[in-house]
């Protein structure tokens, strides 16, 4: 059973960052298209950026352009959401996500509050 688990969420106030991990077991994560995925209170989930298994680009959300980085360790079958000058707007459950064609795994999710 695939087993994704997040790390690293918190309280911050805004302009603060976080570094969020996901930890991945039993599948073959260098093969998975690594992604983080957020939803507020009241809306819906919303990617926030993927990183492709091999090659291609990362897409990021445009509201995070600029201030949150993607990256991947296939070596630790980790994957990290590195959250700079964060917003009130930020905060949300963050959710980790795996995908290769029809296969699509999630995290439990970590709360990311932004408020000062």
């Amino acid at each position: 059973q695939v087993l994704l688990v997040e790390s690293g969420g918190g309280l911050v106030q805004p302009g603060g960052s976080l570094r969020l991990s996901c930890a991945a077991s039993r599948f073959t994560f260098s093969y998975y298209a690594m992604g983080w995925f957020r939803q507020a209170p009241g809306k819906e989930r919303e990617p926030v950026a993927v990183e492709p298994s091999i090659g291609g680009s990362i897409n990021y959300a445009n509201s995070v352009k600029g201030r949150f980085t993607i990256s991947r360790d296939n070596a630790t079958n980790t994957v990290y959401l590195q959250m700079n000058s964060l917003k009130v707007e930020d905060t949300a459950v963050y959710y980790c996500n795996a995908r290769r064609l029809r296969a699509n795994y999630w995290g439990q999710g970590t709360q990311v509050t932004v408020s000062s």
